[in-house]
């Protein structure tokens, strides 16, 4: 079956669905998951759930950082930049898990070393936050360990994306080769798979880690989080993995890639004026360059359809967000404690895990603009109880209604489900029909670096909007302002680029 075949297919089924009716359109969506798992992926999944499972030390780090820290939700807006740009140099560890071997191993050895990067930093907060790690104030070696969990935990989500493409057989059990549309139906199941495990992993996590927070010191919290390593590993150690192909490195790309590395860190220790900035600015030129030079053998149909679909992705991601001062707010007026936080994280989790399950047969079926213009609505519909928090609309709501402060913010949990990360499934999916064999984790390191490089735009906008916006500890005057610019770029950024190139991505 060739593209045109295989989107005629897409087309009459998108088509029937409503002869089907909802209850039978609703039922292929709930069962599609299970149909498509099986059980050879479970290791696979492990990883992207540990990954997931790190929500254990979410609220203990949130409340940490208020009250163990000194800074301000402008630096930490400032310092999700710097922690954004390991996911956008992605290409460099793929290109190492493809062609270097670690003790004969592409794929195995690297989400141990990762697993083990994430297992150090979780110690080092666990020195800080008790006191007894005091090589460096607490704010340093708080800075130290994000970066080293962060790229632990890039390293073993560039061999998961790799090894997602290697679980799928491309032989039926007799030997018989499976035809191609069954071939890419299953990876992008398997790219939804993954994400749900990710979504799994938040929620099974969520409420613990709120229950942990409050009645446990957050060293303690820390310490137990070194589970979640143990369970990435497992996954590596019992997976199995088509062949994959094995070439030589790419210096172009893997030279270039480690040269980008270590002018990064350059820029960011000489203190340069505008670092940030010109790192993005690099950073997009590089990425685009390798995108073009890895997809030049490509037909130019392929080409333009990823292309435009990448456009589109980045432009409901690269949005900003409100920053720390929000969850500081709820702490000091709303009186939300840990217990709560890890209730609402359940919430969302829940939430993000449902949309996950039911939206993953339609999303890999639908053209990118329609799953993304749902997207951006049900983020501007879900925005609303922000706005009643922060307007203190519930000291209207609570004695005429009996819908207090907590209610709205259990409803406002909706707005926190990742919904973002469903918008990737599709992009995922195109790398995963189209990557060659042998280049499989640099093509989906390099899509997922564009793609990330579009988070670090987003934490750019947060931290300008930060400065304009200030907001410290106790004093929140600047909070709803700050908030309406957010929704509003949020929602107007991602329907221009919808009503700019939509139509040109089937």
């Amino acid at each position: 079956m060739d593209q045109k075949d295989r989107e005629a297919a897409g087309t009459s089924t998108a088509a029937s669905a409503p002869a089907l009716g909802v209850a039978a359109v609703l039922h292929r969506a709930l069962l599609a998951p299970i149909r498509a798992f099986r059980l050879t992926y479970l290791p696979l999944l492990m990883v992207y759930f540990a990954y997931g499972a790190l929500g254990l030390i979410a609220v203990a780090q949130s409340f940490w950082e208020k009250k163990g820290l000194t800074l301000s939700p402008a630096e930490l807006a400032q310092l999700g930049v710097w922690l954004a740009l390991p996911w956008a140099i992605k290409m460099v560890f793929g290109e190492m898990v493809d062609t270097v071997a670690i003790l004969g191993s592409r794929r195995r050895a690297y989400v141990f070393l990762g697993a083990g990067m994430v297992a150090v930093s979780l110690v080092l907060l666990a020195g800080a936050a008790g006191g007894w790690l005091t090589i460096a104030r607490p704010d340093t070696i708080y800075i130290i360990a994000s970066l080293m969990s962060v790229v632990g935990v890039v390293l073993q989500d560039v061999v998961a994306d790799a090894m997602s493409t290697e679980v799928v057989p491309r032989v039926n059990p007799d030997g018989t080769p499976r035809t191609k549309a069954e071939i890419d139906y299953d990876l992008g199941m398997v790219q939804a798979l993954g994400r749900l495990s990710l979504y799994l992993g938040i929620l099974l996590t969520a409420r613990l880690a709120g229950w942990l927070a409050q009645n446990y010191s957050y060293e303690t919290v820390f310490l137990i989080g070194l589970v979640i390593p143990l369970i990435s590993v497992s996954g590596a150690v019992l997976v199995r993995l088509e062949a994959s192909e094995s070439r030589p490195t790419d210096w172009r790309i893997l030279g270039g890639g480690l040269a980008f590395g270590a002018f990064v860190v350059a820029i960011g220790v000489a203190s340069v004026p505008y670092a940030q900035e010109i790192v993005f600015a690099v950073s997009m030129a590089v990425i685009v360059a390798m995108l073009i030079r890895v997809t030049r053998d490509l037909a130019p149909e392929v080409k333009q359809r990823i292309a435009f679909a990448a456009i589109l992705i980045f432009a409901f991601r690269a949005v900003p967000g409100v920053g720390a001062g929000y969850s500081w707010f709820s702490m000091d007026k709303l009186g939300f404690d840990e217990e709560f936080f890890g209730r609402l994280n359940e919430i969302s989790a829940f939430l993000g895990l449902l949309a996950a399950w039911f939206l993953s047969d339609a999303i890999t079926r639908q053209p990118v603009a329609r799953v993304l213009l749902w997207l951006t609505i049900a983020g501007l519909i879900l925005a609303i109880p922000n706005f009643m928090l922060v307007y203190g609309v519930h000291q209207w709501t609570e004695p005429a209604m009996g819908l207090t402060a907590r209610g709205i913010a259990m409803i406002d949990a909706a707005a926190q489900s990742p919904l973002v990360q469903i918008s990737m499934i599709p992009l995922l999916t195109l790398t995963a029909i189209y990557a060659p064999p042998a280049q499989r984790a640099t093509w989906f390191a390099l899509m997922a670096s564009f793609m990330n490089l579009a988070l670090v735009a987003g934490q750019l906008q947060t931290k300008y909007l930060n400065q304009i916006f200030a907001i410290e500890r106790g004093q929140y005057d600047n909070l709803p302002t700050l908030l309406a610019v957010v929704v509003a770029v949020g929602f107007i950024v991602p329907i221009v680029a919808i009503l700019l190139v939509g139509r040109r991505v089937r």
